[in-house]
């Protein structure tokens, strides 16, 4: 049998402002990330739509209004997580980067952020905050939204 390899699956999302800027958020380890997250073992059978909502109001506040768009880009990320009894273990996540709009409401960050900050769409600098795979599907999605303007 072929050696295979064990992906956490992850549905971010891209969230624009009226002038484009894109939403990024910095969790609690000091890592800037892209909103929403990993599926939960109770998740299979629930829409993605559903499980993407329930991540942002975790993620963002029940007040932070988006309206979700389609699958914009696909993304493979590694990391080193820090267990629950302080080693840390590698974790590779196959994340499907969502485009949405926001449409207002406060941001209140949940539990696992600290900090959050719009990236400019004229002059995106996402190096600046992203690394490996989000980087890569940044950089991707700021070249499929620039074709669209």
């Amino acid at each position: 049998m072929e050696n295979k390899d064990l992906y956490f699956v992850a549905l971010k999302v891209f969230l624009r402002d009226a002038k484009g800027n894109v939403l990024l958020t910095k969790d609690r380890f000091g890592d800037w990330d892209i909103p929403g997250g990993r599926l939960r073992e109770g998740d299979f059978e629930v829409p993605l739509d559903q499980v993407i909502a329930r991540k942002m109001k975790e993620e963002l506040g029940v007040e932070c209004a988006f309206k979700l768009g389609a699958p914009a880009v696909y993304m493979r990320h590694e990391r080193n997580e820090i267990l629950a009894d302080g080693t840390r273990e590698k974790r590779r996540i196959f994340a499907i980067g969502y485009d949405a709009e926001y449409q207002g409401g406060p941001i209140a960050l949940g539990e696992n952020h600290e900090k959050y900050e719009w990236i400019s769409a004229t002059d995106p600098k996402p190096e600046n905050y992203l690394t490996g795979g989000w980087l890569k599907g940044m950089q991707e999605y700021i070249q499929l939204f620039s074709k669209e303007k």
